[in-house]
């Protein structure tokens, strides 16, 4: 204890220590990778001895002398050929765990610059090559939605995964940089952010079956009021912002739509940001726009990119080509994206003499071909477009209300709010200027049905616990310094889809849940 005496009053070692400069070599570190990506990109002249890789089987091509095996780790598209000696081949079956020991040298064959020649083989997971569903001839999308604990092995499935991984990592760098605080909102609440119904009610324990005497018995409920699953971080959000600045999640949210088309799932992940002390909805489309373009440009030269436009066999036809994802990219990476008003895209539907299947009217949503044809007019095919001011009547009751000058040339009144369409595609993204101001916001939820149990001049009123919708709170941010802010919600598996090529928002989640299906 004495001798550190000197260290904490700041004064010097009389002997300071010194490292001994006759370590060995490679004491702290090894070059040798410890993945199959890691091999595949460590190409010595020289055959390297003694190395160690895990993995499962991909296949095997047995002959009399050697078998030459594939193998993968979710790390890479490409397989590492393992050249294994006949006699240490046993229960080297596809799907199985094994630990090859052996030299990695450069190959005599075609197919790859190196392989690892084996000398000794461990099966650390058997598999019965006879029952292993995953093969290594083409198998539909279809069929491997019905194997979701399996599907990952597949090669361009596990890309699509690392995919995610490498983009969630990106997005941290952006906001970080911007210093945006990441937040967990919950999954589980009291309210219904969109009002629209489409929700899952949460109860607990287990159902009653409905021959049980006790079956008409109205469930005592685990929580003081009805609970759902999210649909949306965004309000809480709103509150964690009054709190913290500017804030951003992304989490899972959760909606009830019996719908089955490739663009829907029942439970999927959202990216969600409020900003704290804007008034103007200009900063968020540029947050939007500087985001996406951070991602594709973080990400241009990266493995995982040059992964997703690779296309081989059958599989080519599951998956955007090659170009058009390279175009996609292009296009997030393009500056200045078209704005243009709701007011404005009718009139250009309009005036197209495309024969849609639904008329553009002035007051209704955009439909599905209408977005496409915005995406392909106003952003010539290649860029995102944002369109703004939709109708208050078709939007949020959380949204702000348009400037009356701002609305001027519109049949009726608009709010301040965005949807992000992206050609091939449609809209990926909304956003919106909240409504801020307290008496707004009250008209505002009774013009959209939602009857708040609070006064206009006082607090919430405690008899509100028996509300459906439970947004007491969310009015109780009006109260008490509530600045001008606005957010946007991305979805973050269509990104992915969007992106990858993929055609299917089915095929971007490891474990898809949807109208129907939750197979484990």
């Amino acid at each position: 204890m004495n001798s550190l005496l000197p260290l904490l009053r700041g004064a010097p070692l009389r002997n300071p220590l010194k490292l001994s400069s006759r370590l060995p070599p490679h004491a702290f570190i090894s070059t040798v990778p410890n993945s199959i990506a890691g091999f595949l990109d460590f190409k010595p002249h020289e055959a390297v001895s003694d190395v160690k890789i895990d993995g499962f089987v991909r296949s095997v091509r047995a002959q009399k002398r050697y078998h030459f095996v594939s193998l993968g780790d979710g790390s890479s598209l490409e397989s590492l050929q393992a050249v294994v000696p006949a006699d240490q081949a046993d229960g080297l079956n596809i799907g199985a765990a094994v630990r090859l020991h052996g030299s990695w040298i450069p190959s005599q064959g075609r197919g790859q610059s190196h392989e690892l020649q084996v000398e000794r083989a461990t099966v650390l997971g058997p598999s019965d090559a006879k029952t292993f569903p995953i093969q290594k001839k083409y198998q539909t999308p279809e069929y491997l939605r019905t194997l979701p604990h399996l599907r990952p092995r597949v090669p361009f499935n596990s890309a699509v995964l690392r995919f995610r991984s490498e983009i969630i990592a990106s997005l941290t760098k952006f906001f970080g940089s911007r210093q945006y605080i990441q937040t967990h909102t919950p999954i589980l609440t009291s309210s219904d952010c969109e009002g629209a119904g489409e929700v899952f009610h949460v109860s607990a324990g287990d159902p009653v079956p409905s021959s049980s005497p006790s079956a008409s018995k109205t469930p005592k409920s685990f929580f003081r009021r009805p609970v759902y699953t999210t649909v949306s971080a965004q309000l809480h959000l709103e509150a964690l912002a009054q709190a913290l600045g500017n804030v951003w999640t992304l989490s899972p949210t959760f909606r009830a739509e019996q719908s089955d088309t490739p663009r829907h799932l029942s439970e999927f992940y959202m990216l969600e940001a409020e900003m704290s002390f804007t008034d103007n909805m200009e900063s968020v489309m540029d947050l939007v726009e500087d985001m996406l373009r951070h991602i594709c440009t973080d990400l241009a030269g990266s493995k995982i990119r040059d992964e997703l436009l690779v296309r081989t066999g059958e599989r080519a036809s599951d998956l955007a080509t090659p170009e058009q994802v390279a175009q996609r990219w292009e296009g997030f990476i393009r500056k200045d994206w078209p704005r243009i008003t709701y007011t404005e895209a009718i009139d250009i539907l309009k005036r197209s003499e495309t024969p849609f299947v639904h008329s553009p009217t002035w007051g209704e949503d955009l439909r599905t071909e209408h977005e496409k044809y915005i995406a392909m007019k106003v952003g010539n095919d290649n860029s995102p477009v944002f369109v703004t001011n939709y109708p208050r009547d078709i939007k949020a009751f959380y949204m702000k209300v348009g400037a009356e000058d701002s609305s001027a040339s519109s049949p009726g009144t608009t709010v301040e709010c965005f949807d992000l369409l992206v050609p091939d595609f449609c809209e990926i993204a909304g956003g919106s200027m909240r409504e801020h101001r307290l008496n707004n916001l009250l008209d505002s939820m009774r013009a959209h049905g939602i009857a708040p149990n609070s006064s206009l001049d006082g607090a919430a009123e405690p008899s509100s616990q028996a509300g459906e919708n439970n947004l007491n709170w969310y009015v109780d941010l009006r109260r008490w310094g509530c600045p001008p802010h606005g957010g946007f919600g991305l979805g973050f598996d269509r990104l992915i889809c969007y992106l990858s090529g993929v055609q299917t928002i089915h095929d971007t989640s490891a474990f898809p849940r949807w109208y129907g299906r939750c197979d484990c």
